[in-house]
């Protein structure tokens, strides 16, 4: 088991689930680690991975910065897989949101604020995606990276057509979170 496969398994274990239907993702997250142990949070992982990612929001909770994915055309948080440098998922969603929104002054939280499992373009079958609350400053100046086709900020009572699914709901939770935490 990699030191990044202890790491999540640490996290996950730790973290207090914030319903019901996030207690029974948490379980499944433990369970699909426990049973991968060599390839759980890896791409390469074919049935399923851990992915991390960042749902960005400015310090008051009123905007958020979305990217427009590359492959599948949909406005999302930014984030993606795991790298071998990485040494916890939290590290994993901030290296993400920064290499794709080009934003190097991001406060990434460290306990997960949602988790989300869909459908994978990568060639998996299933991202198991480890989303943290993530700060930007006010003034952000976003750059698009290779990955996608646009990334901007959009009030989060003015959210895009053309939204993946679960980014709404990752949205309302990121601005609940940051309203609490100023």
């Amino acid at each position: 088991m990699s030191g990044l496969q202890n790491s999540a398994v640490a996290t996950l274990t730790r973290w207090t689930a914030p319903s019901p239907a996030q207690e029974a993702l948490r379980q499944d997250y433990l369970a699909h680690l426990a049973a991968h142990p060599e390839d759980g949070v890896w791409r390469r992982g074919r049935l399923a991975h851990i992915t991390a990612s960042a749902v960005i929001v400015d310090p008051a909770g009123e905007r958020t910065l979305l990217v427009l994915h590359g492959r599948i055309n949909l406005w999302v948080q930014p984030g993606g897989h795991c790298e071998e440098g990485d040494i916890s998922l939290d590290a994993a969603a901030a290296r993400e949101a920064r290499e794709e929104t080009g934003l190097p002054d991001l406060v990434v939280h460290p306990e997960p604020l949602l988790l989300n499992r869909h459908g994978a373009p990568c060639g998996a079958r299933t991202h198991l995606d480890v989303q943290y609350l993530a700060t930007a400053p006010a003034d952000a100046v976003p750059l698009v990276s290779a990955e996608s086709h646009a990334v901007r900020w959009f009030s989060v009572t003015e959210l895009p057509e053309g939204l993946a699914s679960g980014v709404a709901e990752s949205v309302a939770s990121a601005r609940l979170a940051a309203l609490t935490r100023s």
